[in-house]
């Protein structure tokens, strides 16, 4: 025996086909605005370097944002994986002529930070500093966003 295929049911809307068709022709669908992605500030400038041998980390268009040129003096501070320089005359560094920052052995011990290492540098012109990161300091800067966005979207 076989069994004949049923139709359809659906629930009529009470407005008919062609009025329906007439009424949503001319209105557009609606589409999804991208997220407002924040400006860099005008007062910061981004670099990538690689930390040599001797701790010499060099990018011209970072330091000249910053106006520094030889003989000025910078004292430098670090914590882990991050060091930054400012400019004052009772600093512990000479900045030479070549415009590249040397960060001492026992400081680079201190934070971690070892030849070859990349970093992300920042020049600041509103405060008159120049920070590099370590790549690790970044990326757990990274994981560290990509956490929160899971949690605001209800992700695990």
């Amino acid at each position: 025996m076989t069994a004949l295929p049923l139709a359809p049911v659906i629930p009529s809307s009470g407005v008919p086909a062609a009025r329906q068709r007439a009424r949503s022709a001319g209105r557009p669908l609606p589409l999804a605005r991208p997220a407002a992605v924040p400006q860099v500030p005008e007062d910061v400038v981004y670099g990538i370097g690689r930390i040599d041998a001797s701790g010499r980390i060099a990018d011209r268009t970072v330091t000249s944002a910053l106006g520094w040129s030889g003989g000025d003096r910078l004292p430098l501070t670090a914590e882990a994986g991050v060091v930054t320089a400012r400019r004052d005359p009772g600093g512990m560094i000479t900045l030479p002529a070549r415009a590249y920052i040397a960060i001492p052995a026992a400081l680079r011990r201190r934070c971690g930070l070892r030849p070859g290492d990349r970093v992300l540098l920042a020049a600041d012109s509103s405060a008159d500093t120049l920070t590099a990161y370590s790549l690790a300091v970044v990326d757990q800067a990274i994981r560290a966003h990509d956490a929160s966005q899971h949690l605001q979207e209800g992700k695990p």
